[in-house]
């Protein structure tokens, strides 16, 4: 049988680092999501204030298996 996969855009953010930032936007979809497979950094970014960062932004892609019909 096929799989399916979807994946949706999501933006996070971290006053640490880009991987925390990552890990972020994995800790909060799986919230709302069942069986993520995998993230993907599509751009990385970080806010400055008075020379030093101070948020790392990711914009990521989170793939998750469709859940089949169950009837």
């Amino acid at each position: 049988m096929a799989k399916v996969v979807k994946v949706i855009e999501i933006l996070a953010q971290s006053p640490t680092s880009w991987e925390d930032a990552a890990q972020a936007a994995v800790t909060e979809a799986s919230k709302k999501l069942r069986n993520i497979r995998s993230i993907y950094l599509k751009e990385m970014t970080a806010e400055v204030e008075n020379g030093k960062i101070s948020n790392y932004r990711v914009n990521a892609k989170v793939s998750f298996d469709l859940e089949g019909d169950r009837s």
